[in-house]
């Protein structure tokens, strides 16, 4: 990531003032739209910047790539759907059900929109090293969504932190195998099901 591209990502300091977030707004907007009718191909950034109402050099500035872009995309999907988690907490007994469940609400929420989950999961897969920073945000929303389902109101164990972990990575496995056509969405929940009762086997520390 270049030096001026820093200067108005939303990972960098000093934060975004309030034209620049709305602006920022209006671009991951633009880009969920773009995806949602056509999936990663169908997100130009001359098109983006067009849709967005901002010049080709200001949508550079924020977002490098259109991989960067994607990936911020579903950092804001991510983030859209741990708000509802908060509105609206899981309801199963267990931790293990409730993750399950908020996880297959989650996956749903994507089916909904299956060119523009493609479209992230796609640059999820190509993102190099330069997009790092974004890749773990998209990693660190998922583990909060994660533990807010379970419900933990103290700091998880270095045992429950690698249950979310294998948990993550079954999820975004099965989401990748339900958008290349190999794995039903009744494979999805019985994948998520099983890999989630890895919490109830990591109980917090006495």
């Amino acid at each position: 990531m270049t030096t001026e591209a820093k200067q108005d990502s939303p990972s960098s300091s000093p934060p975004l003032t309030e034209r620049q977030e709305a602006r920022r707004r209006r671009i991951l907007h633009a880009s969920a739209q773009l995806a949602s009718r056509g999936g990663f191909d169908a997100v130009q950034m001359r098109e983006v910047a067009e849709a967005a109402g901002v010049a080709l050099g200001t949508l550079y500035r924020y977002f490098p790539s259109k991989v960067h872009l994607l990936v911020a995309t579903m950092q804001d999907q991510l983030q859209r759907m741990h708000e509802t988690l908060r509105k609206k907490p899981p309801a199963g007994d267990t931790p293990a059900q409730r993750v399950a469940e908020t996880l297959m609400n989650t996956f749903r929420a994507l089916q909904r929109e299956p060119h523009l989950a493609d479209a992230m999961v796609r640059a999820l897969t190509f993102a190099d090293r330069s997009v790092s920073p974004e890749v773990d945000t998209v990693s660190r929303l998922t583990t909060a969504i994660i533990l807010d389902a379970m419900g933990l109101e103290d700091r998880p164990t270095q045992e429950q932190l690698s249950a979310v972990r294998v948990i993550e990575h079954t999820w975004h496995s099965a989401l990748i195998t339900w958008l290349s056509g190999r794995a039903s969405i009744a494979q999805v929940k019985i994948d998520i099901e099983t890999v989630c009762r890895l919490i109830d086997l990591t109980p917090p520390e006495s």
